[in-house]
């Protein structure tokens, strides 16, 4: 069996054989309002003109649960767990539907977002890290993590300039951590960044300064991944 690049978090997918893997899994990373989406969909058009074949990604696109977590979060009674549980399932399905026959097929593999905002998310609601960790043992270990850093009052503004401005489960409402949605959002946006900067070096974050503008941020992921692509 060829030797793959690739390793899972834990124990992984049974019945992948990861030296079947050819292509590139690359995570923009980063809390609510700092731009990945934006990047990602920039990043996917440069790629895709130079010949690349992409697939973009992100938290609840998953057939089997994506529909489901946006009708829950409707409502404002999902408990942690089954919060947790909910994005965890669409994770799983993703990764084994999505990423990784496109892997397979040779993609780059472009998620907004991966594993690691989802911990932080199970992590700030006080859930026990090592049943967080357990969950995720099927993620694949990426390619490259660019952790796009801004702390939380550089968020706001971008936030309130959304289309949907502060959001009852991303400023962390169901904690109870303050009495209106601002200063939740800073409260728990605060909590969030922490548990990212603790994951900068357990997990290989590349880290970006996000408060530079959206052209000087890219053009910072084109080198990096320019770099990355040319590497056998």
């Amino acid at each position: 069996m060829s030797q793959s690049r690739f390793e899972f978090y834990g124990e992984g997918l049974p019945g992948v054989d990861l030296s079947e893997l050819r292509g590139r899994l690359i995570v923009i990373e980063g809390p609510d309002g700092v731009g990945r989406s934006t990047q990602v969909s920039m990043l996917k058009l440069w790629l895709e003109s130079n010949g690349h074949a992409v697939l973009d990604t992100g938290m609840t696109r998953s057939a089997l649960a994506g529909r489901g977590i946006k009708q829950a979060k409707t409502g404002i009674t999902l408990g942690r767990i089954s919060l947790t549980l909910f994005y965890a399932t669409d994770f799983a399905d993703r990764i084994e539907n999505q990423m990784i026959p496109a892997l397979r097929a040779g993609f780059i593999v472009l998620t907004d977002r991966y594993i690691y905002s989802l911990m932080a998310r199970a992590l700030v609601r006080g859930l026990d890290p090592e049943w967080v960790r357990s969950l995720y043992g099927l993620a694949l270990k990426p390619d490259a993590v660019y952790y796009l850093r801004a702390d939380t009052m550089s968020l706001i503004p971008r936030v309130l300039s959304s289309t949907t401005g502060f959001d009852y489960w991303e400023s962390g409402m169901d904690m109870h951590l303050g009495e209106d949605l601002f200063d939740s959002f800073v409260s728990y946006q605060t909590r969030v960044l922490r548990v990212f900067d603790a994951m900068i070096d357990e997990y290989g974050f590349d880290v970006i300064d996000a408060t530079e503008s959206i052209d000087a941020i890219f053009r910072g992921l084109q080198r990096r991944i320019g770099r990355l692509l040319r590497e056998k």
